[in-house]
C-alpha cells in the first residue's frame, strides 16, 4: 500500500477503516473512499514533475494507492487528447478511447486489478455494460489473474466478444446490469470470486480519478467552467470531484471549481429524477433503455455522492433523447471528424440543450468526456 494512504473511509457515515486490508463496502453498505496525508505529499511532491512523467495515469502514483508499481499491469497507458471542436473552439472533447481496451474504464479496472493483486486476490469478477469488462479482462490477464463477467444479453457484441477473447468467461443473461450484478454476486460467494463492481471496492475510483487529475495539468492547473460526463454508475464523475478537491487542498490548482454535468438518457434517468425532486438518494429506474448501454444503470450504489457533487459544483443532471444522442453522434462525425460513442455523443446533446436554454453561455469553456472509442458500436446509418 502507497505509504501516503492514511485509511479509508465511509463516504456516508465517515467511519474510518485500517488501509492495507481487503474491504468491499463500508459497514453501512455503502463506498469506502481513500484518504492520503495530503500535507506530506504537498511537501514532497512538485506537481510540475508529475505532470511530465510518462506513462499516462500511472504518473500520479503519490495520490494512488498502489505500493509497488514496478508490479502494475502496463498496456500502454497514455494521457489521453483534448480536441477543440472546429465549429466552436469553447468545446472541447476529451477522447478517452484512446486508452488500453478503447475507454475510460481502463483507468479504473487498472487500479482495481493492481490493487487487488498486492492484497493476495486473484479471481475477479464485476457486472458490466461492456468496456468495463473489457477493461476487467485485459488486465486480469496481464496481470496473470483469472476474470468472470456477466453481462445483459444485448450488451454491444462486440464488447462480449472482446471480453472473451481477452481471457474472461462471460455470462449473458435476460436482463439488466443491476441483474447482472445479483445473480453474480450469489455464484462469486459460493465460487470465491472477488467482485470488482462499480464502487462496491475503494480503488477502481482513484484510478477514474485520473480523469480530474489529468485535466487540470492538462488545463494548466485551472479547470473548465463545466464538464459534461455520461452518468451510469457514476464513478468518473464522483472520482473528478474527489481529485479536486485534493488538489485543491495540495495548492496545486486555482481558480473556480467546474460545474459537473451528469448526463443521462430519457430512457434511463435516475439521477436525473432525484436531482429534480431534491432528493438525496435515487430510485431504481424501471424498464430502462438507451442506445448508450454505457448509462444504462438502472439504480447505482454512489447515487447519493453523484448527486452530492452535482449540487456542490452548481451543475445539474440532464436525460437526452434518443433522436438527441443520434444527432449528435452523426454531426461530430460528419462535421468534426470525431467519431464519438453514443454515451459520449450523448454529452454533447446535453451541451447543445443547455446552451439553446441559455443554461450555458457561449464563452464558457466546456469539456465533453468521450467515455470509448466509437469503433466498439454499431454505426449510426447516415
Amino acid at each position: 500500500m502507497n505509504p501516503y494512504v492514511s485509511h479509508l473511509e465511509c463516504s456516508l457515515e465517515g467511519r474510518e477503516y485500517p488501509a492495507g486490508e481487503i474491504y468491499r463496502l463500508s459497514d453501512a453498505g455503502r463506498p469506502l473512499l481513500v484518504r492520503y496525508r495530503l500535507d506530506e505529499i504537498a511537501a514532497a511532491v512538485d506537481r510540475d514533475e508529475v505532470d511530465m512523467r510518462e506513462g499516462g495515469f500511472y504518473k500520479w502514483r503519490e495520490l494512488l494507492p498502489p505500493g509497488d508499481f514496478e508490479r502494475v499491469p502496463r498496456l500502454g497507458e497514455i494521457d489521453t487528447p483534448l480536441m477543440p471542436l472546429a465549429a466552436d473552439p469553447n468545446v472541447i472533447v476529451k477522447d478517452e478511447g484512446r486508452l488500453p481496451t478503447g475507454s475510460f474504464k481502463a483507468r479504473g479496472l487498472a487500479l482495481a486489478v493492481a490493487m487487488a493483486r498486492e492484497l493476495g486476490l486473484n479471481k475477479l469478477c464485476m457486472p458490466s455494460n461492456g468496456n468495463a469488462g473489457a477493461a476487467l479482462a485485459a488486465y486480469a490477464t496481464r496481470a496473470g489473474m483469472r476474470s468472470l463477467v456477466y453481462c445483459p444479453a444485448d450488451t454491444p457484441r462486440m464488447n462480449i466478444d472482446e471480453t472473451r477473447l481477452c481471457g474472461a468467461e462471460v455470462v449473458e443473461i435476460d436482463g439488466y446490469i443491476d441483474d447482472c450484478g445479483k445473480l453474480l454476486a450469489e455464484r462469486a460467494q459460493r465460487e470465491g470470486w472477488f467482485d470488482v463492481s462499480t464502487l462496491k471496492e475503494p480503488y477502481r475510483l482513484e484510478g477514474k480519478k485520473t480523469m480530474g487529475l489529468e485535466l487540470a495539468a492538462q488545463w494548466g492547473w485551472r479547470l473548465p467552467d463545466a464538464i459534461f460526463y455520461p452518468t451510469g454508475g457514476g464513478t468518473g464523475l464522483i472520482g473528478m470531484w474527489k481529485a479536486f478537491a485534493e488538489m485543491q487542498e495540495l495548492g496545486w490548482i486555482d481558480g473556480p471549481l467546474p460545474k459537473m454535468i451528469a448526463v443521462q438518457a430519457d430512457g434511463c434517468a435516475p439521477m436525473v429524477r432525484a436531482w429534480e425532486a431534491g432528493e438525496e438518494f435515487a430510485q431504481r429506474w424501471e424498464n430502462a433503455s438507451t442506445i448508450a448501454a454505457g448509462i444504462r444503470v438502472p439504480q447505482a450504489v454512489g447515487d447519493f455522492l453523484i448527486l452530492r457533487a452535482v449540487r456542490e459544483s452548481g451543475g445539474r443532471a440532464i436525460a437526452v433523447s434518443e433522436d438527441e444522442i443520434d444527432r449528435s453522434w452523426k454531426s461530430l462525425a460528419t462535421e468534426e471528424g470525431i467519431l464519438m460513442c453514443p454515451e459520449g455523443a450523448a454529452t454533447h446533446a446535453a451541451w447543445q440543450r443547455m446552451t439553446e436554454a441559455g443554461e450555458i453561455d457561449p464563452v464558457e469553456q466546456v469539456v465533453l468526456f468521450n467515455c470509448a472509442t466509437g469503433l466498439k458500436y454499431t454505426l449510426p446509418e447516415v
